[in-house]
């Protein structure tokens, strides 16, 4: 279970590490994956001139937390100031890897906006098992 003081602790590395993102086109992201320790480990999204060597956000947030020597995490924070916004198919494929289908992905679309909440396999809900 995840509290409102973790939610709001992903919040605030979320929209730091969006502010630090490389982007090219509009949209900046900002991640923050939740270790079962309770750190966290942010990631932003790193694009690129030849588009197909982007890294988005949520693969940096969910290395960062492999690096730091962790094998899976129970919530992930998205940031991006747009509207229902969600992470790619490509994206929930390392949800899924990492985090499982019962991942919590939480969305947030301004810092101190609602935060909505999902079940991986509710975004997902036919990936293969």
């Amino acid at each position: 279970m995840i509290t409102e003081q973790q939610i709001s602790a992903m919040s605030s590395v979320a929209w730091a590490t969006r502010d630090r993102a490389r982007v090219l086109g509009p949209t900046r992201v900002g991640v923050a994956v939740l270790a079962s320790s309770g750190q966290i480990f942010g990631g932003c999204n790193l694009e690129h001139r030849y588009r197909s060597h982007d890294v988005h956000a949520e693969v940096a947030g969910i290395a960062g937390l492999v690096a730091g020597g962790f094998r899976e995490f129970s919530a992930i924070l998205v940031a991006a100031e747009r509207d229902h916004f969600t992470p790619c198919g490509a994206c929930l494929d390392w949800i899924f890897e990492v985090g499982g289908p019962d991942a919590l992905v939480l969305v947030q679309s301004s810092e101190d906006g609602a935060v909505a909440a999902y079940a991986a396999r509710d975004l997902m809900p036919e990936y293969p098992r």
